[in-house]
């Protein structure tokens, strides 16, 4: 394997021991190039969230405080994992990074405003730490290794908090910056999660953004492979806090696991593996805390000996069912555009979506301008809002080409009122509108129904 990109998110570089088997786990990689990209230790970023909005709301005093926790917690991780003779530079370092930190708080408290591009600077401080530490330990074992500031070469747009890589001079930079480093050797530790304007004004890519950031990285510099190491075995079957007895899916295709992570799976973040698909590089999720597992790969199209329908269970909670009623829409054109016109003005998300003549019903998990959206929806219809569901679906690339599924699924759900059908576009999954209360109970059902005897799957599933 020539270059591999190794993603570890906050779990897995929580403290000094976490850092250490993830040390291993870079030594041992058989990759002859290697880039690592961490995230925050965990709990970190929502702390310096927390700590800008307690500035701006009168609380500095608080925020200090919890700058003064987030400083000692890296210096006592940088302590217990680094060697005496490194460790006083780290250690003023992380204290700098502290003392920025309280005269950032008390100007934002003076200012009594909190702006986005004043999180997206606070938010970094996660990453940057955690990868300072790490850093040093790594090169203290492993000679070679460089810490390269992910603001150097991810350039983004200036949406601050949810900002927008620019893949031709992120690549760029990369070839410059990154390329001669891995030529020589090196192996590159750098951060997920945040970059830079062009004019070097620090951004981030929205949470969840590290698994966004290794991908990018990866299709970017042509990777062999893009790891993305967690705290579980890979993706399983179903949610193992409802199905204790979920399976881990060896191998499964892009497609799959796209529709896993949009509706509502939590191993990867939906945007992850966007960049790995154009580039058809596979994507490996493994764990940190059992590197011996040998998690899920993900890959175009899985040469597998047997074909599974369904490989797993998902579901998505917080979600509103809206449901837009006109008559004088029938047989008329317009109707579908019109109301995609008022989610499009509000920048509003619609994850599923049922109609007929006269009518459309949509879901939303973002209800932030769910009244000037409905508002403007009854200007042509009837409008009604219900709160409190959850999407749940199957998922399978053998799906569509598999009759009876849907009567097994819908018999195994029997006891569960369904609000909404809904089969995807891309004809892998089938999803369904329900109250959160009946999620448990109709993933177990479904898991009991797909995943009780799949001993001849062996090569697909654990």
């Amino acid at each position: 394997m020539n270059l591999v990109v190794m993603k570890f998110g906050g779990t897995s570089v929580d403290g000094a021991e976490a850092m250490r088997r993830v040390g291993e786990i870079v030594r041992r990689s058989p990759a002859r190039k290697t880039i690592v990209v961490l995230s925050a230790c965990a709990g970190v970023t929502n702390q310096l969230l927390r700590i800008g909005h307690l500035a701006a709301d009168g609380g500095p005093e608080e925020a200090a405080a919890i700058i003064q926790e987030l400083t000692r917690r890296h210096l006592m991780i940088a302590r217990d994992l680094l060697s005496p003779s490194v460790r006083p530079e780290v250690e003023a370092a992380i204290e700098a990074a502290g003392a920025e930190l309280l005269g950032f708080v008390r100007g934002i408290s003076v200012l009594g405003e909190l702006t986005p591009r004043s999180l997206d600077l606070l938010a970094s401080y996660g990453e940057r730490l955690s990868s300072l530490v790490f850093a040093a330990s790594l090169n203290g074992s492993t000679p070679g290794s460089t810490l390269v500031d992910a603001r150097t070469f991810m350039v983004t747009d200036d949406q601050y908090t949810k900002a927008t890589p620019d893949l031709e001079e992120t690549s760029a930079r990369l070839q410059r910056i990154v390329g001669p480093l891995l030529e020589a050797g090196r192996v590159i530790v750098t951060q997920g999660f945040i970059g830079a304007t062009p004019s070097g004004v620090t951004t981030t890519i929205g949470r969840g953004g590290s698994d966004h950031s290794a991908a990018l990285i990866g299709a970017l510099l042509g990777a062999d492979e893009i790891q993305i190491w967690t705290d579980v075995d890979g993706i399983l079957t179903a949610d193992p806090s409802i199905v204790p007895a979920a399976r881990r899916i060896r191998i499964m295709s892009f497609r799959e696991a796209s529709e896993l992570a949009y509706f509502g799976a939590r191993v990867l973040h939906p945007e992850t593996i966007l960049p790995a698909i154009r580039k058809g590089i596979p994507v490996r999720v493994l764990n940190s805390r059992r590197p011996s597992s040998q998690g899920t790969l993900i890959v175009a199209q899985p040469n597998t000996a047997k074909q599974c329908i369904i490989k797993s269970v998902a579901y998505k909670e917080g979600i509103s069912l809206i449901s837009i009623v006109s008559t004088r829409m029938f047989l008329a054109h317009g109707f579908l555009e019109n109301v995609f016109d008022v989610f499009h003005k509000y920048r509003t998300v619609v994850h599923t979506v049922a109609t007929s003549d006269v009518s459309v019903s949509v879901t939303v998990n973002d209800i932030s301008h769910l009244h000037e959206i409905t508002q403007e929806l009854r200007h042509f219809a009837t409008v009604e809002v219900n709160r409190a569901k959850a999407i749940v679906c199957v998922v399978g690339d053998h799906l569509r080409n598999s009759p009876g599924v849907a009567a097994r699924v819908l018999q195994a759900i029997a006891h569960v009122n369904l609000n909404m059908i809904s089969s995807g576009a891309s004809e892998i999954n089938l999803s369904f509108v329900i109250d959160e209360h009946d999620v448990e109970s109709a993933v177990q059902s479904l898991h009991a129904e797909f995943f009780s005897r799949v001993d001849e799957y062996e090569e697909i599933f654990d």
